[in-house]
């Protein structure tokens, strides 16, 4: 089982409720609530406070690939 981390400890990272914490984007995209699709795709990102972030069992990754119209996914 992959380890997981505490939201305050997350610089870029998941959580698998569809919740994302990106440090590096704009304001607006730095925590955001996603929808996931049947086939397991991240869409229709919106913007939450990290006050309503689940506080608990978060991954980390090195950060995410935004590409136009494709959502955003984990860095290599």
């Amino acid at each position: 089982m992959a380890q997981t981390f505490k939201a305050t400890e997350i610089e870029a990272g998941y959580h698998p409720a569809g919740y994302r914490i990106d440090s590096n984007a704009s304001p607006m995209d730095i925590y955001t609530k996603w929808t996931i699709t049947a086939d397991g795709r991240w869409v229709n990102p919106q913007p939450v406070c990290f006050d309503s972030l689940p506080q608990e069992g978060w991954q980390k990754t090195d950060g995410f690939n935004w590409n136009e119209g494709a959502g955003a996914t984990e860095k290599a």
